[in-house]
């Protein structure tokens, strides 16, 4: 039973990853990538400076992630990543918007 399940989940991943294999998804793995990153970044941030913090980067890294699952979700017809990226995209916008108007008065951003 273990080992007809293994081949069972060989064959899905290779299905999944190698034979369907195209442009779009590769563009969204690079675009969950950057998604990702952004949580390292953070993290890495918030170790440096000995609590938790939100660098700018981390905005960016959201935004061009958000951007690119977006365009992804698009192209694929998917309403789900659609919906829900083109809100959460809004956000980030609104947060890089909101960090470089209070850029001068202390924001509790890290550049």
């Amino acid at each position: 039973m273990l080992i007809q399940f293994g081949h069972m989940m060989s064959d899905y991943l290779y299905d999944v990853f190698v034979a369907k294999f195209d442009f779009w998804l590769a563009f969204g793995l690079i675009a969950q990538l950057l998604f990702t990153a952004r949580f390292l970044v953070q993290w890495i941030s918030s170790e440096r400076a000995g609590n938790s913090v939100v660098p700018m980067a981390f905005w960016f890294f959201s935004m061009g992630g958000g951007l690119m699952t977006l365009v992804y979700g698009i192209a694929k017809r998917e309403p789900v990543i659609i919906l829900g990226q083109s809100l959460a995209t809004l956000i980030y916008i609104r947060n890089i918007m909101l960090i470089i108007k209070n850029r001068g008065s202390g924001s509790k951003s890290v550049s």
